[in-house]
């Protein structure tokens, strides 16, 4: 593949019409003068001190909880939207009286505790650098600091990660850093350390590192189980690409970081590290799911959500593999990967509000355009506000202070209708690559690694062998599918 196009960043002001927009809040678009480079403020790390400046933003959000609400019943966290598992587990899961994670059994009706290994780490060390004086309510205060200092850690490597994955486009990045749902959910639970091992490891990908990016895929997934759905992205792409040997490097860096930190539970404290399996197996339907308005709009308890759940996400996911092999050009690896998260979450059994934070970071390199996440995003925010106020409605008796359940269901189709939304803008610009942002400069994948600019050796229909996906395009500056070594 010969490129000839410059190395210099793309500015998104003159690109997206949103962000050009946005930008008069200071001063308006770059101009075509302006002197870019050999400033140490660069675009990376603009991009991380707005993550963290919003990060921020979201603990003062969560500040009436933080003074009183979550220790004076629960109506008036849920009012004021400021909810947080971080203290309340912080007595409840044994981690006020030094009890070890999946070895020591837990009062009450959760014997063990349901978190994956690496999140259940996570939180013993927050608990270890909590003190361990004072009232259970400083300490809880303490404890949701901790784990908020920690997790804004975790923010900033994602905001990194994600502006150095696409070298020429470190501005996308910042879909992540301003995204308002990422202020509003980054401290409710701890999913931010498997999202920032998953970004890392999308930047090694897109670095041709594919051993650490699978090592990195496997401890996110011993974080959370949602990262392995990348290696079924990367499987089809691979196979289209014929790049067995790099995907076999990366699956068995996968595998054995994922060993290497639960072998010793599994070994030890088998009941406590299976623990966070049998609860996802277990759990009914609940708060967020497409499952749980059906069942309330039809009165049906669907006691078969498991194996509907379960079936509708492989056959989505089948769906994405088939577009992958017979789309006219190679899906980007980022693009696959949001398709198959959010058949995922869309297919899930709950739809905890935290969750759109899985999609944050991939959004912001499968589709970069401001009105499009901003679309997706506004439904986000409604839902974040509906289930809040859905539990104060239903935490309140007889006030019924809140929203009924049917501002809930709207809600909940906000949610979903934006979702797919988005996918569906992303499968569009799949089967129409000369409406894909990224790739109007002639680049092919630049979060793809070794799929960056390889031939495709299998594919599935007449569309994917068009020569005119083959050759460069108007406009394009690089021989897209040309052998490397040319």
């Amino acid at each position: 593949m010969t490129k000839v196009h410059e190395d210099s960043p793309v500015l998104p002001t003159q690109q997206d019409e949103v962000a050009a927009a946005g930008s008069e809040l200071i001063g308006g678009p770059l101009g075509r003068y302006a002197r870019l480079g050999g400033h140490w403020l660069g675009p990376v790390r603009v991009v991380a001190l707005i993550a963290i400046g919003m990060f921020a933003l979201g603990m003062v959000q969560k500040l009436p909880c933080y003074d009183w609400a979550w220790f004076r019943g629960a109506g008036s966290q849920y009012t004021h939207a400021c909810y947080s598992d971080i203290p309340h587990l912080y007595a409840v899961r044994g981690f006020a009286d030094n009890l070890t994670p999946y070895f020591d059994r837990l009062p009450g009706d959760m014997e063990y505790l349901e978190y994956p290994v690496l999140t259940g780490l996570f939180m013993e060390i927050a608990s270890w650098l909590t003190p361990g004086s004072g009232s259970m309510q400083h300490r809880e205060q303490m404890y949701w600091m901790v784990n908020a200092g920690m997790l804004m850690a975790c923010a900033a490597v994602i905001a990194v990660c994600v502006a150095r994955t696409h070298r020429r486009r470190p501005w996308d990045a910042l879909l992540f850093a301003l995204a308002p749902a990422f202020a509003l959910t980054a401290t409710i639970n701890w999913d931010l350390l498997a999202i920032a091992l998953t970004a890392a490891g999308m930047l090694m990908w897109s670095r041709g590192r594919t051993v650490l990016f699978g090592i990195l895929i496997g401890l996110a997934t011993a974080a959370k189980l949602y990262p392995v759905l990348l290696l079924g992205a990367l499987f089809v792409l691979c196979w289209r690409a014929g790049k067995w040997r790099a995907f076999g490097a990366a699956a068995l860096g996968a595998a054995g970081a994922w060993l290497v930190v639960n072998l010793p539970v599994m070994l030890f404290a088998w009941d406590g590290w299976k623990k966070f399996y049998t609860f996802s197996q277990e759990r009914p339907i609940d708060y967020g799911s497409v499952w749980l308005l059906i069942s309330q709009r039809s009165g049906n308890s669907l006691e078969g959500a498991n194996t509907y759940a379960t079936g509708l996400t492989l056959l989505l996911c089948g769906a994405v593999g088939l577009l992958t092999l017979t789309a006219p050009r190679r899906p980007r690896f980022a693009q696959l990967v949001f398709l198959v998260v959010a058949a995922f979450i869309l297919c899930n059994k709950v739809y905890s509000p935290q969750y759109v934070l899985w999609l944050i970071p991939l959004a912001a390199l499968a589709r970069p355009r401001w009105r499009d996440f901003l679309i997706w995003q506004a439904g986000e925010v409604v839902y974040f506000l509906g289930i809040w106020f859905y539990l104060a409605y239903t935490s309140s008796g007889d006030k019924h202070q809140g929203l009924p359940v049917e501002g809930y269901q709207l809600a909940i189709t906000a949610h979903l209708l934006t979702t797919l939304y988005l996918c569906a803008v992303i499968v569009r610009d799949i089967l129409m690559p000369e409406r894909d942002v990224v790739r109007r400069d002639g680049s092919d994948d630049p979060s793809g690694g070794v799929l960056d600019g390889a031939e495709d050796v299998f594919v599935l229909s007449d569309a994917a062998r068009a020569p005119q996906y083959a050759t460069p395009s108007d406009g394009q500056r690089v021989a897209w599918g040309a052998s490397a070594q040319d």
